[in-house]
């Protein structure tokens, strides 16, 4: 059963650029709690989901990738 290794290292750079939103997602976040009294907070809150959810989703193409690369999956 061979790999295709091209895949596999797409996913996890796929992952790696994952790993820093899912960090820095959940801490702008809590940045925008700590801070309502000031204009921006909205505007930081929706960035740190943002962050959250593209995080999310580099994860989930990271290893659909990953499983498509060990699978030999050709569709």
């Amino acid at each position: 059963m061979p790999v295709n290794q091209n895949l596999i290292n797409k996913g996890i750079k796929y992952l790696f650029i994952a790993l820093p939103q899912m960090f820095i997602g959940p801490a702008v976040m809590y940045n925008a709690f700590m801070n309502k009294q000031t204009n921006w907070h909205y505007l930081v809150l929706f960035i740190g989901i943002g962050l959250c959810l593209s995080g999310v989703y580099f994860a989930f193409q990271g290893i659909n990738t990953i499983v498509k690369g060990l699978f030999n999956d050709e569709k």
